[in-house]
This record gives C-alpha cells, sequence and structure tokens, in this order.
C-alpha cells in the first residue's frame, strides 16, 4: 500500500506500506520514524513558518505547524517523541537568477527544519537538501528506510537513507 503525499500535507502509518511524495523543489519532505513501534511519517512542507505568512491557511503547509501536527498523529499511532529520528530532503534553490531572500524558500525551509527538530530534540540522521533539482521519496514504514530520486540537469541520482 502507497499513501501519496501532496504538497502541504502529511501522513503517519504503522508496520507497513510505503509513504511517498513527489516533486520536492523549494518545499522539504520530512521523514520521522520511531524503530520500536515501526511508526513512520511524512510531512511536506511548502513554506517555513507560519506566523511568518500570518497563520493563514492550512497549517500542514509550513515546516513548524506541520511538525508538530505530524507528530501527533503519530504518538496516536504509538510513536514516542523521544525515539523519533528525522531525515530530511528538498530545500532546493529552484531560481537560480534570483538573489533575494524572500525568494530563497528552499534554504529557510532547511533552516527552520532543522532548528524545530532540534527544538523539539528530535535526531536529524540523514539529509540530502539543496542543489537546484526537483526530488521524489519514498518512505518504507517497516523499516525506516527512505528511497529518494533525485533529476538535476537531465541527470538521475537515486540513493536510499
Amino acid at each position: 500500500m502507497e499513501i501519496k503525499v501532496g504538497i502541504g500535507d502529511y501522513a503517519a502509518a504503522k508496520k507497513n506500506g510505503v509513504i511517498s511524495t513527489y516533486g520536492l523543489g523549494s518545499c522539504v519532505g520530512i521523514t520521522l520514524y520511531d524503530r520500536l513501534t515501526k511508526v513512520g511519517g511524512l510531512l511536506h512542507a511548502l513554506l517555513p513558518e507560519s506566523a511568518r505568512y500570518g497563520n493563514k491557511g492550512n497549517p500542514a503547509k509550513y515546516v513548524d505547524t506541520g511538525l508538530e501536527l505530524l507528530i501527533k498523529d503519530m504518538v496516536k499511532l504509538g510513536a514516542s517523541p523521544r525515539r523519533l529520528e528525522a531525515k530530511l530532503f528538498g530545500g532546493a534553490h529552484m531560481f537560480s537568477n534570483v538573489k533575494s531572500e524572500s525568494l530563497q524558500i528552499g534554504q529557510r525551509n532547511v533552516e527552520v527544519a532543522k532548528r524545530e527538530l532540534k527544538k523539539r530534540r528530535i535526531k536529524l540522521v540523514a539529509e540530502d537538501t539543496g542543489g537546484k533539482g526537483g526530488r521524489t521519496i519514498y518512505l518504507d514504514v517497516g523499516t525506516g528506510k527512505v528511497r529518494m530520486r533525485r533529476v538535476s540537469g537531465g541527470k538521475v541520482v537515486e540513493n536510499v537513507f
């Protein structure tokens, strides 16, 4: 069974299945996993901080509030926040000719994700962030492994984290 997570969305599952998200550009994909209970989750966040955008709309589209929602749902499935491990993907710089800080969303998303994970004492165990290409990630809920496919400059790179 595959659960597909869209932009500004998240999903959590227990014991088996795959949670995936496609087209991570400047967005970030954050996977969380509790090895003991085999509870996994994935957030596809579009923007860094909800407060910076007036706390408007869907809280899952922001790194900070989306992470909070994901953790709550994972706890309901039996995960312990103390055991969670994170893997972080995306945050690409999609507009090469832009120097404006407001358009460096990818970099801000990565910074805020790392800050929020640290604040919650969640260990970041792997990451593939930055660059210019889009990424697709697949979290195997049974193992916690993440398969990532990145396309950049016509080249396809696949890795397992």
